[in-house]
């Protein structure tokens, strides 16, 4: 059988569209953190004592902290019901939307729409399989399971904002300020959740990993399946793209 009668070896387009999807740092990225979270998520489950004791001991002490310090904890509340609450993310998320519809990129804005829908679909979903019990407390000082949904969605629309900003070339300056504040943000929505009572730690740690790897999977998803250049998915955790996909 000369070379030309054997079949072809090419990959298809679904199976060169995966490859390119590992190949990318955002992709690699994405897996990580999701084995991430499936290790907490993991360690909670199974009752691994010492998780469930650092959890204990860090909820203890910060509500102790948060009855002691009321107007710490009228701050806190604040910030988790406005600045890092789900809803506040989902609205900024909406505005890009809206900004990429009106700059006529539609495939993306919808793509942007899908991937928050996503994080909220899942992060549902995980919360009714794992079915964790929240801290529970004599005196509670705030009402809300695993993962943290302030945390997931935080960390989700801060990072598909950075990856907006840099695959729009927006000045290298306002994106260093916005992954200061999105680290902020993240690191916020975090404590407070654990120091108003209603979450543990590893709750927020878990809802971070899953938040980030939704997002760092959505580009580099979105670059595998457009063009399978695996530079073009390392915007994400890199910078802006090495080599433009063709059309």
């Amino acid at each position: 059988m000369t070379d030309t009668d054997r079949p072809s070896r090419r990959p298809g387009p679904a199976r060169g569209a995966a490859t390119a999807w590992l190949a990318a740092l955002a992709g690699k990225a994405a897996l990580m953190l999701t084995a991430g979270a499936a290790l907490t998520v993991a360690l909670v489950v199974t009752g691994v004592q010492p998780v469930l004791r650092l959890d204990q001991a860090v909820a203890q002490r910060l509500h102790a902290a948060a009855l002691q310090h009321p107007g710490l904890t009228h701050a806190c509340r604040i910030v988790t019901d406005w600045v890092v609450d789900p809803w506040t993310m989902r609205l900024l998320l909406a505005a890009a939307v809206v900004w990429l519809w009106h700059r006529r990129r539609r495939l993306l804005a919808w793509w942007v729409a899908c991937t928050s829908a996503v994080e909220w679909a899942l992060r549902t979903v995980l919360r009714w399989a794992i079915g964790r019990d929240r801290p529970a407390w004599e005196r509670p000082v705030d009402s809300a399971a695993m993962p943290s949904g302030h945390a997931m969605t935080t960390a989700a629309t801060c990072l598909l904002l950075l990856w907006l900003a840099r695959i729009n070339h927006l000045p290298a300056g306002l994106v260093r300020l916005g992954a200061v504040t999105a680290a902020v943000a993240v690191a916020a929505a975090c404590f407070t959740r654990v120091f108003l009572g209603v979450h543990w730690l590893t709750d927020t740690l878990a809802g971070t990993l899953l938040g980030a790897a939704v997002a760092t999977g959505s580009a580099a998803t979105w670059y595998a399946a457009r063009s399978g250049t695996p530079p073009a998915a390392d915007d994400l955790c890199q910078g802006l793209p090495q080599r433009k996909a063709t059309t």
